[in-house]
């Protein structure tokens, strides 16, 4: 059933036989057979008309299983929203799309409104018999329920998602009612839409290769394209991947800290990307900068972050493409979280259908994160699992990234031996330390020279500014820089810091203090705009569905840069306001490591003077 096609008590009518066989012998067992008594004699001419167009369009091995009569009728009846229904053995239609039909223009084409109506009606309904045939049984297929969006639940026997989350590009949101009528809606657009191919390239190469037929199709544009979320001053927001540039895909897990959120680690997908000119090989590796990490995360745009509602599905769960360089420094130099990128054994077949399902999930997905049975180890074995048909029969399934990286290990399909020799790994990109260990040897430097009380470099960095501020004035050339190479750590923690008091303290649910923040509109416009890069569905019209293609392209590399631009000028005005809208406590601590910095720099540049070197900028 479609919703826009419903089921009333069969009536006596008097049925003309109409054998449709349109594409020879193969097709000759369908057989459709129209109620004329309460039809002239065009309208009579006008139905056989459209059921033979709509029979014409379907592949053989689907009017072969159709080996039944089957009896039509227009009805009045059928409620506003309903265009068709299929019952045991008849085809009910609304009777307006036929009176659209017969007052189409001549010669009308397959995207002249009244033309695609009354075909998409026939075929949607004959798509729910074809599905109860024994040749049919699509709606069941755990690979179609795969591709469609019911995905499997880690830990729960093989059950599956009771809800369709890829409600963003949908040609029908109907589809996403049950696996009956995403069969039927899809089953639509292969037979009618040229485009199909482009937009949903798995599920057309499925139902091409169920058929063993294919209907004609566009020239589709070329590769994938997605919306980084946080590009570079000197990169376009859009980025075009081509999967041939794609060498190597690895699970790159970020290591545990003692955060309640983050004891599991973090797990990602690293795309290792060749240089533009390289031919795909080890040596793309070393292209860091070309590099784009694929995570998962819970995104929050106008909520006080909360243990609680990540337990209950109250955050967004969306896909992220971000670059390595960004990911490295997040993790090693803010978390102070080591890297892990493992190796998958995927062939370049495999490499392009997981790139393939990811910018399907980039554009469609809109899940919901659970801590517990929705995480991003969770969501990264799902598009592993969707991904790479291979995959899906070993037993991957974990509900914690360290858990995914083991069943990965013992499955062959992650090489953990990459790891085994610390400094190889090092060198080679395996492995990303945490910038902890490098602070602390700048902390042992400091702390020769100036015979620091602290024994570890967290002690020093959590003292208050104006505590450290006191030692500094006595560094040397060496102490000064190594403190200043600790002070703009401080200073990234604060800013992060700061970032997130805005959001508890002036957007969290219930603050009374809220309604008098003046900054309040300045912060939401901010998480407004970074809500697009975050669903960059947003940014395009519903007309659409499916991957983007050229024309939407275009659109989306002037709509994304028009809002990067104004992502960034909001994010500029917002930060020269913010200190005034912050606890007096957390100014002090920013302005104080502020001042500190500018202190060790004129510092630096004075005693490098002093001892005969060049002047500093």
């Amino acid at each position: 059933m479609i919703l826009r096609h419903g089921p009333v008590s069969r009536l006596a009518w008097n049925l003309v036989p109409c054998l449709l066989a349109c594409a020879g012998n193969a097709q000759a067992a369908l057989q459709l057979q129209p109620e004329t008594a309460s039809l002239t004699q065009e309208q009579a001419a006008a139905t056989r008309q459209l059921l033979e167009a709509a029979v014409q369009r379907l592949p053989p091995a689907w009017t072969t299983a159709l080996d039944r009569r089957i009896d039509v009728a227009w009805r009045d009846d059928l409620p506003a929203e309903v265009h068709g229904r299929a019952k045991a053995r008849q085809l009910l239609l609304k009777r307006a799309l036929l009176y659209d039909w017969m007052a189409r223009p001549p010669n009308a084409g397959i995207d002249e409104p009244a033309t695609r109506a009354a075909l998409s009606a026939v075929i949607h309904e004959l798509a729910h018999f074809y599905d109860r045939t024994p040749q049919g049984r699509l709606s069941q297929d755990p690979r179609l329920l795969d591709l469609a969006g019911w995905q499997v639940r880690p830990l729960r026997f093989g059950l599956r998602t009771p809800h369709n989350a890829f409600s963003d590009r949908s040609p029908d949101r109907y589809e996403l009612s049950r696996p009956s009528e995403f069969v039927a809606v899809n089953l639509e657009h292969f037979l009618l839409d040229p485009d199909y191919a482009c937009r949903r390239p798995g599920l057309h190469r499925y139902f091409s290769g169920h058929f063993g037929w294919s209907p004609p199709q566009s020239a589709c544009a070329s590769g994938q394209v997605f919306l980084q979320a946080d590009p570079e001053d000197d990169e376009a927001a859009l980025l075009p991947l081509e999967a041939s540039r794609v060498y190597a895909v690895d699970y790159l897990l970020a290591e545990a800290n003692e955060q309640p959120m983050s004891r599991w680690g973090h797990s990602m997908l690293r795309l290792v990307i060749c240089a533009p000119g390289r031919a795909p090989g080890p040596d793309c590796r070393l292209d860091l900068r070309y590099h784009r990490v694929l995570s998962f995360r819970a995104f929050v745009d106008d909520v006080q972050i909360s243990s609680w509602r990540g337990l209950t599905g109250s955050y967004p769960s969306r896909l992220f493409l971000l670059p390595l360089d960004q990911v490295i420094d997040e993790y090693t130099k803010v978390e102070l979280r080591g890297l892990q990128s493992i190796p998958l054994r995927l062939d370049p077949a495999e490499i392009a259908g997981l790139l393939e399902r990811a910018a399907q999930l980039h554009w469609a997905y809109d899940g919901r994160y659970y801590f517990i049975g929705n995480n991003c180890a969770v969501e990264t074995f799902k598009l592993l699992h969707d991904g790479v048909p291979r995959l899906a029969a070993e037993n991957l399934s974990s509900v914690t990234p360290t858990g995914l990286l083991r069943r990965l290990e013992k499955a062959g399909i992650a090489d953990g031996a990459v790891l085994d020799d610390e400094a190889e790994a090092l060198r080679l990109g395996y492995r990303f330390a945490p910038a902890s260990a490098h602070y602390q040897a700048m902390f042992e430097v400091a702390r020769a020279g100036l015979a620091l009380p602290q024994r570890r470099v967290q002690d020093w960095l959590e003292l208050p500014p104006a505590e450290r501020a006191s030692w500094l004035g006595r560094a040397d050339l060496r102490s000064s820089a190594a403190l200043l190479l600790l002070e703009e750590a401080a200073l990234r923690q604060q800013e992060l810091l700061v970032r997130d008091e805005l959001k508890r303290r002036y957007l969290g649910q219930g603050k009374q203090e809220a309604s008098d923040f003046e900054g309040e509109a300045a912060l939401r416009e901010l998480l407004r705009l970074e809500g697009f890069f975050s669903r960059p569905a947003a940014l395009l019209p519903d007309s659409g569905y499916g991957v983007p293609q050229a024309d939407e392209r275009r659109a989306l590399e002037l709509e994304s840069e028009r809002y990067a631009a104004q992502l960034k000028r909001q994010g500029v005005a917002l930060r020269a306001d913010a200190r005034r809208w912050l606890s007096p406590g957390r100014r002090v601590m920013l302005e104080g490591t502020e001042a500190n910095i500018a202190l060790l720099g004129e510092r630096l540049r004075r005693l490098h003077q002093e001892q005969g070197g060049l002047q500093l900028p």
